[in-house]
């Protein structure tokens, strides 16, 4: 790996700048002059300190310095001998998920609530512990990006980060644990619970929820990376939104940036141009909670032939409620009530609509789902 990746500490300090700094962070050294102040966000948990210092020296990429070049006072260092511990040394029976190449492997551990030290399995808190793979800027870039939202974002539909570690050998996130695991896997592994109608409902409110709070805060945050496998449900199928590593300040509203995420889930202006604006998350929902509706993949090669493509597909149906039965999930075996399908399918419709003025706002989507 270049040696200007190697300095974990440092990149994450880049990435608590403004966008522009962030192109800083391939080089040796640059300046702290312009630090962005984040506490003037009043819209973040109120009991949560924003505030966070550089050093001043010399940024050189090679050196792995102290954790004092920067502070989250609200997500704490864990030793990584800690996190060697609460995973037997990352044994296989620990293995919890495989994420994305760079991202690496998720190991479920337990550590002590209060000084965050390894503890019994079945003791103290159970969390997910999330390992980079060694390789390149991107992934780092990403993680440094999670760390960024999440030790300042507190919502009851956000992922918790608990904690993080790094040295010039691994970067680990350590989030809390959620039992159940992705909607992805629920929708569409074999082995997992099957999904009631109201339980999909709730777990679409819920996702809704934090997209929502995303979107309404003083300066809005744009997810970017809204899917199936970033929605996430605890023991009680209550949502938590995940993989902020994309996420960027709203203030890039119709800015034209490089295109990343998940193709089958990006907005068409986005995909085409670079535009990125909150729509981009609402399509992004839209897609889900059509997944959501019908049980299939945005896009499924084993479909019969001009069914690949979910969307394109379902949309006729979508505004049709005689002939909405055709797309909604058969597994559900009828049980859900066509009244509240129709008002979910509508919303679904002008979500994935392909001009972004005319879709709604997630505040509006969440309206129309809560009065289900």
């Amino acid at each position: 790996m270049s040696r200007n990746y190697d300095n974990w500490e440092k990149l994450v300090a880049a990435v608590l700048k403004r966008e522009d700094f962030r192109r800083l962070a391939l080089c040796d050294s640059f300046s702290t002059s312009n630090s962005t102040d984040f506490s003037a966000r009043p819209s973040f948990d109120s009991d949560v300190p924003h505030d966070y210092r550089y050093s001043n020296e010399r940024l050189d990429p090679g050196d792995i310095s102290s954790q004092e070049t920067f502070v989250f006072r609200n997500v704490k260092v864990i030793e990584y001998g800690e996190i060697k511990k609460a995973t037997k040394n990352f044994h296989p029976g620990m293995l919890w998920g495989k994420g994305a190449e760079a991202f690496g492997c998720v190991y479920k551990g337990w550590i002590h609530e209060h000084n965050l030290t390894a503890a019994k399995p079945g003791s103290g808190i159970t969390v997910a512990i999330k390992k980079l793979n060694r390789g390149g800027y991107q992934g780092n870039k990403q993680l440094a990006d999670e760390i960024h939202y999440l030790s300042q974002l507190r919502h009851p539909n956000l992922i918790k980060l608990v904690g993080y570690s790094c040295n010039a050998d691994n970067r680990i996130l350590v989030y809390e644990f959620m039992r159940k695991g992705s909607l992805d896997n629920h929708l569409f592994a074999r082995g997992h619970n099957f999904l009631n109608w109201a339980t999909r409902v709730k777990v679409a409110i819920g996702a809704a929820r934090a997209i929502a709070f995303l979107h309404d805060l003083e300066i809005p945050v744009i997810h970017r990376n809204i899917k199936s496998s970033n929605i996430l449900l605890d023991g009680d199928f209550n949502t938590k939104l995940s993989g902020f590593g994309l996420a960027r300040d709203g203030l890039w509203s119709h800015v034209s940036i490089k295109v990343m995420g998940t193709y089958e889930y990006a907005a068409p202006e986005y995909v085409e141009t670079g535009e990125l604006t909150m729509g981009s998350d609402v399509y992004g929902f839209g897609a889900v909670l059509l997944e959501i509706m019908s049980g299939r993949r945005i896009i499924d090669s084993k479909q019969p032939a001009g069914e690949h493509n979910l969307i394109d597909f379902a949309k006729p149906y979508l505004n049709d409620q005689k002939r909405l039965a055709r797309i909604v999930d058969s597994k559900l075996e009828g049980k859900y009530p066509p009244e509240d399908a129709y008002e979910v399918a509508k919303i679904c419709l002008q979500c994935l609509s392909i001009d972004e003025g005319l879709r709604p706002k997630m505040s509006e989507v969440l309206g129309v789902l809560e009065s289900l």
